[in-house]
């Protein structure tokens, strides 16, 4: 009996602890709906998911979903996909099991076999990101030459903007490129010295983690300026470690950098970067350049399905400059290639910016997306092109100055749809505005920094940008057809503060700008596309409303083709290719004795780009990019119709080492041809081959560089311009080549460490 009743009393204990067992499996196992994105948070499609130590598994569909059962806290995810970072998520939270909660994976960078070719969209961009992951750069100047083809040129020693060439374009300091970093633009319209002037110093570029660029008029998303092209600069949401680094160089030169990770888990990451630098340069006279930037960024999961990312940075900069030098006062020595005529030019900047970031996954197919800036502004710049052309007894000085405010944002909304396997149809749209409120911009004669002579120029600018957009995508088994429409409306105010005769003038104006291109994944390793679209570039407002410009075309467009492909012709060898042609409705021309750019007449470019890009071991990278252009204006003669200055054959390109043992080195060059430096081509601007090298030594903790430029010590001139100048001794003015030269042989050494 007692038996019979103990094998009762355990049989009842099994059940209980089954039920126990059955009763914990439904509390602790759940089953996750989620969606794997890449950064800008469009689903992965072919993503495999594994529950690291257990067999199952899953994989995304076209839209990234995928679904998990019987997943565990505590239990992690490891998902892969071709051209992505593998990463794995520990399932720590309940979170994770709410529905369609996100998992982001992030570009590989640094492995050329890992690159994908094919897709819905060009793929233009491996070969810059895989340039900034190998190898950081170190200066704004650098982010910006990592675009291929982009050629940058400094002719105030790191004060001002760098002066740009792309495409047959000296883009002068921005005039039709638009520049921007996590959405914000940099270019500045109606610029006291020259317009669309984009200063990209306020960034610090090792806060920079990918390039998205686009050559020529097609992205949708971009507006004023978007003509030759456009880049978008990603800042990091989180630094892979902290670090403190130190340079010191030839010339002075100083500088101190530091990020640190203030926030880091699994729903928040924050951290704040600062740099200071200090030089003062390879003039004669002592550039006394200091540049401070701080910088800090938060970037927060609210929910599975919400982002928010806040950010902020100032910086502000004074320098000494020598300007641009008539050839003539070198070839007598009178003063050195190193020299200066007027030594009292230079200035001084700041820039601070609040930048809200909001991303919101709808679901598996949709998502908005949000972006609003503030940036407080302010620019003196002190400069003499003529020297005593105008003036024989105080000379031509000129003061140009400004103060603004600038506010904006946009907010876009896609939606993606999947009618039948090999058929999908994809939407977005967007909208959005810019506002620049610009007190004081002024233009005077002075002396030595010190006397004003006379006010040329004062006014306040209110100038506003409306815009919206739509675009459709179609993509049929290898085949990809976008067709996009873009509108923006400008509205120029100008209020003449220096002649009190004039009322304040204002004027509107709105254009239409179609996109449309073809793209064909003609294999695996092979896609070829087709795109054509319009864009514009705004002119000045003080040009726009001065009593002769009344009839003046505000918003000048451009055309653009591009007829191209991306050719992967082994696993580590990458060809892109373009031919395109670009035709203007109106040309910026350079005006010395003023130191701007004014609009002329229509102009025509056409050219191809090629880039070729070898990695045959992990060790091993080599890169070269070659471009060439025939720029030609409208409308005139043959013979006297080049365009002064626009770039006709550039290249550049880099072998670059990174050992196991840690040792590194890369050499580096940069070509441009000579080109016409007036209209007729009986001037030229010389053109250059410059190397630079790098060796350095890196293990967990530390990093050590030495960064060597113009390796060769090769006497080149950086920015040159055909000027009418007079000295001071001189009875006649002469018209010849100005310039400004480029660095002599350099070195320095960087000391980095990491915690």
């Amino acid at each position: 009996m007692k038996n019979s009743y103990a094998i009762v009393l355990a049989s009842r204990q099994v059940v209980f602890l089954v039920g126990m067992l059955l009763f914990s499996g439904q509390v602790f196992s759940h089953g996750i709906n989620g969606i794997v994105i890449d950064p800008q948070s469009q689903g992965i499609p072919g993503a495999k998911v594994n529950i690291l130590g257990r067999v199952k598994s899953a994989v995304t569909n076209n839209l990234g979903e995928f679904v998990l059962t019987d997943v565990h806290l505590g239990d992690s995810l490891s998902i892969e996909c071709f051209g992505y970072k593998k990463r794995v998520f520990l399932i720590d939270n309940e979170s994770y099991f709410d529905k369609n909660a996100l998992f982001q994976l992030f570009d590989n960078t640094t492995e050329l076999s890992e690159v994908k070719v094919t897709g819905n969209k060009t793929q233009l961009t491996q070969t810059a990101n895989i340039n900034l992951t190998l190898q950081p750069v170190r200066s704004a100047q650098e982010l910006l030459t990592l675009v291929p083809g982009l050629f940058v040129a400094q002719h105030a020693g790191g004060g001002k903007a760098e002066q740009l060439f792309l495409r047959g374009f000296d883009l002068d300091h921005g005039t039709d490129i638009a520049l921007s970093l996590d959405g914000m633009p940099v270019n500045m319209v109606s610029h006291a010295h020259g317009q669309g002037y984009a200063d990209f110093h306020f960034v610090i570029p090792e806060t920079v983690d990918k390039i998205n660029f686009e050559k020529g008029p097609y992205d949708v998303t971009k507006g004023n300026l978007a003509t030759a092209g456009s880049v978008d600069f990603q800042t990091r949401e989180q630094l892979a470690k902290s670090f403190v680094s130190g340079e010191y160089g030839m010339f002075h030169h100083k500088r101190l950098t530091a990020g640190i990770k203030v926030l880091e888990n699994q729903k928040n990451n924050a951290y704040f970067a600062a740099d200071f630098l200090q030089t003062d340069n390879y003039f004669d006279s002592p550039q006394d350049f200091k540049r401070i930037n701080f910088y800090g960024k938060y970037t927060g999961i609210v929910s599975p399905n919400f982002k928010i990312t806040v950010s902020a940075s100032t910086f502000q900069s004074s320098w000494n400059a020598s300007g641009q030098i008539p050839e003539r006062a070198v070839a007598d020595h009178t003063i050195s290639r190193f020299g200066a005529i007027d030594n009292t030019e230079g200035g001084n900047t700041s820039r601070t910016n609040v930048q809200l970031g909001i991303v919101q996954k709808i679901n598996a197919s949709s998502s908005l997306k949000s972006d609003f800036y503030m940036s407080a502004y302010s620019f003196s710049l002190f400069s003499n092109f003529t020297f005593f052309l105008e003036d024989s007894i105080n000379g031509d000085q000129i003061h140009q100055y400004e103060n603004r405010k600038i506010y904006g944002g946009k907010t876009e909304y896609k939606k993606v749809f999947t009618l039948k396997k090999e058929l999908n149809v994809s939407f977005f749209g967007g909208a959005g505005f810019r506002y620049d409120d610009i007190d004081n911009i002024g233009l005077a004669k002075t002396t030595g920094r010190v006397v004003l002579r006379d006010q040329v120029q004062l006014g306040n600018i209110n100038e506003s940008n409306l815009f919206a957009y739509v675009s459709g995508k179609l993509e049929v088994k290898r085949f990809v057809i976008s067709a996009a429409l873009r509108a923006d409306n400008v509205n120029f105010y100008y209020n003449n503060l220096k002649d009190s005769i004039y009322q304040p003038k204002s004027l509107s104006q709105t254009v239409l700008l179609p996109k449309l291109s073809f793209l064909y994944n003609a294999a695996d390793n092979i896609q070829l596309y087709l795109k054509s679209g319009i864009g514009y570039h705004s002119n000045d407002a003080r040009v726009l409303l001065s009593n002769d410009n009344l009839n003046k075309k505000a918003l000048p467009l451009a055309l653009g083709t591009d007829l191209g492909t991306t050719w992967k012709i082994t696993k580590n060898l990458l060809f892109n290719g373009a031919l395109w042609y670009l035709l203007s409705e109106q040309e910026f021309v350079y005006v010395g004795d003023a130191g701007v750019v004014e609009p002329s007449g229509r102009s025509q470019r056409l050219g191809f780009d090629a880039g070729l890009t070898f990695q045959p071991y992990k060790w091993l990278f080599l890169y070269s990019n070659v471009n060439y252009s025939h720029a030609r204006s409208v409308g005139e003669p043959k013979g006297q119709n080049y365009i002064p200055l626009a770039p006709v054959f550039t290249s550049d390109g880099k072998l670059q080492l990174n050992f196991k043992k840690g040792i590194f080195a890369t050499l580096s060059y940069r070509y441009m041809g000579d080109r016409a430096a007036n209209e007729d081509r009986s001037v030229i601007a010389k053109g250059y081959f410059v190397n630079d090298f790098t060796l350095g030594y890196q293990r967990k903790s530390f990093v050590i560089t030495g960064i060597v430029n113009n390796l060769f010590n090769v006497a080149w001139n950086e920015t040159q311009f055909l000027t009418e100048s007079r000295l001071k001794d001189e009875a006649q003015p002469v018209s010849e080549i100005h310039f400004t030269p480029g660095t002599p042989f350099a070195c320095r050494l960087q000391v980095k460490f990491m915690f």
